[in-house]
Order: structure tokens, then sequence, then C-alpha cells
């Protein structure tokens, strides 16, 4: 198996690269909500570590912007991190360090990418978003991308989780050994079609943090529907 984020006590350098001879469990890629204060996010926040298996946390800028975003990571990373769940930041290298983060997630170009990776691996996670076609999505995984994300921070998804996406996710799994995530829709029921397309990772938004029945909820049907899908525990 490639390596595979995990905990925020295991950094990059930590883990160990398993056999390729079973099926690994998918598992959780949370991505931090947009416009909402901080104050009432950490709350939110700790139920949904506290009800079921996450692997990853991403922090993006546009949650608090009235609390500054290293402010927002700081506390952030500490929740998740405390949690066992790996704390990555978006796009920005000094956040990421002062925040004492786990990796960072480029989003901005291969450019931008490969100066993280040669700044951040081999301590921390380097993960590769923006991508939307396959010939990007392959060189930043030539580049050393630990990850490759299909989807989109900078938007609200829609209910469904989007074809594209989907598609990439089916075509990236079934070739290359790098994980990949794939960005579920706001509908929680979109978790299956994540599966169905072998994403190693279940990206997920709007539909932990604006679920009705509250984010642990939906982090725990999450984990329902993995279970149910199978693969072994992480």
């Amino acid at each position: 198996m490639p390596p595979r984020p995990v905990g925020g006590e295991s950094r990059r350098d930590d883990r160990t690269i398993e056999p390729d001879m079973t099926t690994p469990r998918p598992r959780l890629f949370l991505v931090t909500p947009r416009a909402v204060a901080l104050s009432a996010f950490l709350p939110k926040l700790e139920a949904a570590l506290s009800a079921g298996d996450a692997a990853s946390l991403l922090i993006t800028p546009d949650m608090d912007e009235d609390a500054g975003f290293q402010k927002v990571a700081e506390a952030v990373a500490a929740v998740a991190q405390k949690n066992g769940v790996a704390a990555i930041v978006a796009n920005d290298s000094r956040v990421t360090g002062r925040a004492g983060a786990d990796g960072i997630h480029i989003d901005t170009g291969v450019d931008d990418l490969t100066d993280a990776i040669e700044r951040f691996q081999p301590k921390n996670f380097v993960g590769a978003g923006g991508l939307f076609d396959r010939h990007t999505a392959m060189l930043a995984a030539e580049r050393g991308a630990d990850y490759v994300f299909f989807g989109r921070i900078d938007r609200e998804e829609a209910p469904g989780a989007h074809p594209a996406n989907i598609a990439l996710g089916e075509w990236w799994s079934s070739l290359f050994e790098p994980p990949c995530v794939v960005m579920a829709g706001a509908d929680l029921a979109t978790v299956d079609a994540v599966l169905d397309a072998g994403a190693d990772f279940i990206g997920m938004r709007a539909a932990v943090w604006s679920h009705p029945g509250g984010p642990a909820e939906a982090v725990q049907f999450a984990n329902a529907r993995i279970d149910a899908f199978g693969g072994d525990a992480p």
C-alpha cells in the first residue's frame, strides 16, 4: 500500500508502508466549513471527531475570516490532533508551520506543489488539489504528492457528488498507487457513489457540518456505510 494520511500524532516519516495484499478500508477526509465562527465550530468539530473514524481534516482559510487563518488553524489543528486526526492546512506554508499541522494541501498549481514538496517532505504530508483533468493529476503524482484530491474547496457542494470527480476517482483508483480523495456531495447518500468509485478517502464538507442531525450523526452514518462497503480497518 502507498502511504496514507493517518492520525495527528503520526507524521509522514513515522508511517509504515504495508504490503499490497489486502483491500484497505476507505476513510473520511473532512474539510472545514465555509463562513463559520471559530467559537461555534470547535464544539461541532469535537463532536464529529469523537463520533467515528476520520483520517484527516483539511483546514481552509475561508472558515472564519474575522478570526484570522493562523488562529483558526492553530485551534482546529489542536482539536484534530487530540483526536488522532491529521491536520492539513490549505495552501499557506507559514500557517502550516506555525500551527504545527501534519501537512499542507496545495491547489494553486504544480509549481507551488513542487515548492511545498521540497520544503515539507518527508516530515509532513503534501497533498495536491485543483486537479480537474488526468494530465494534471498524473503530473502532481510524478512530482511526489502524497495524495491527489478530486473536488473543489472554493465553492459549496451540490447535493450530489460531481460526476467529473467520480469519473476521475474511478480512473485513478484503477491505475495508480498514490491514494486519492474524492469529494462527496452535500447529501450524505453520496458516500456510496464515492465508495463505488474506489476512492481511498471520502472528502466531506457540507454533508457533515450541515447535516440536520448534527456532525456526529453524519460521521457515524458515513462510517456505517464504509463498514457495509467492506475493506480492512485502518
